[in-house]
């Protein structure tokens, strides 16, 4: 069910479309044409379904008229190699800042443009739309606001630093850590 989010979670560096023929399984059936697409550090999973999206369409435009004459051989699938992609439940996009910081990069990119990671700061939900992990060593509790720039906000994890760079409160815009940070204090703060 959410196969994108999945490769972005696992922190795949591909992925990629099928083309296959229709079986009476979910996705089991024989592959006609394979193409892969790297996966990049800053993809998001709106990002990475767009340019998936594109590559389909170029991909069966490109085939059809092979399918029509016949001219494609099927290849089984190996079904020892298949994983499954579970439907995302809305929990799953709350960042846990006990987990990594390279963990919590991926909730942020595999959960955009839904259903957003977030947090709680002031006892409300903060939508965090791009962040990336900064290997830092970290001596204070996991949520500590550490630092808070133009650059971005810093927030201790289990292992290591994320560094939200965009985000969004309750009814507003999408902003940057810059321009919130314009209006909001987080010193002392702890998100979560």
């Amino acid at each position: 069910a959410a196969p994108i989010q999945s490769a972005l979670l696992a922190g795949d560096s591909e992925t990629g479309i099928t083309l296959m023929q229709m079986d009476k399984g979910l996705d089991t059936g024989a592959m006609l044409v394979r193409r892969s697409c790297s996966i990049l550090p800053a993809d998001s999973a709106g990002d990475l379904h767009d340019r998936l999206a594109r590559l389909g369409a170029e991909t069966l435009l490109g085939a059809l008229p092979d399918i029509a004459r016949g001219a494609l051989k099927a290849e089984a699938q190996d079904e020892r190699l298949a994983c499954h992609a579970p439907k995302i439940d809305k929990r799953e996009a709350v960042i846990d800042w006990r987990e990594t910081a390279l963990m919590n990069e991926r909730k942020v990119r595999a959960f955009n443009p839904w259903p957003v990671a977030c947090t709680r700061w002031r006892d409300e939900p903060l939508r965090i739309l791009a962040a990336h992990a900064v290997p830092q060593a970290v001596s204070v509790a996991p949520g500590t606001v550490m630092e808070a720039s133009a650059a971005g906000i810093d927030v201790a994890c289990g292992d290591g630093v994320l560094r939200i760079t965009q985000l969004q409160l309750p009814g507003g815009r999408p902003m940057s850590a810059r321009d919130f940070l314009n209006a909001h204090s987080l010193h002392h703060v702890t998100l979560g």
